[in-house]
């Protein structure tokens, strides 16, 4: 391979793993791609560079990436939206451990709450209407509630 053709196998390497990012997600891809396309920089400025040192430069390069995904960019995702929240789809779970009141009275078991722009069907104690209650868990469709001591 000449030297003008080297660094364009690196920048075609890194389209090739980024485009394989967009039809299997995993981000691992994405930065090794990153590192790929950033090796081609390096080729580019330094055509004399062995196939030895730019394989050993971007293992370090794809390394560096991924750990810099790993511990810089990741957290901070995960702060904006949780990776492998189990309850995403779920709404009923993701309203355990919240409060609300209650707009129907719960009488013999049975009483609604209003979640949202919506009723919910609530069972749990008795009682009365407007009484704050904390969602300990959910039946189907049904809000298992406790009580709430509002001191």
């Amino acid at each position: 391979m000449t030297d003008l053709a080297l660094h364009y196998f690196w920048w075609i390497a890194a389209l090739v793993l980024i485009g394989g990012e967009v039809v299997l997600p995993g981000y691992f891809m994405l930065w090794i791609g990153i590192a790929a396309a950033v090796m081609g920089g390096f080729v580019f400025v330094m055509p004399d560079m062995g196939a030895l040192t730019q394989a050993l430069v971007f293992g370090v390069l794809a390394f560096v990436s991924c750990f810099a995904y790993w511990k810089l960019v990741r957290p901070r995702l995960e702060r904006i939206v949780p990776i492998g929240n189990e309850r995403l789809n779920r709404r009923g779970d993701q309203l355990i451990g919240q409060r609300f009141a209650l707009c129907e009275p719960i009488v013999n078991g049975r009483g609604k709450a209003r979640v949202g722009d919506g009723m919910w069907l609530v069972v749990g104690p008795d009682l009365p209407l407007g009484a704050t209650i904390e969602v300990v868990g959910i039946d189907g469709t049904t809000l298992r509630v406790k009580a709430v001591d509002v001191a």
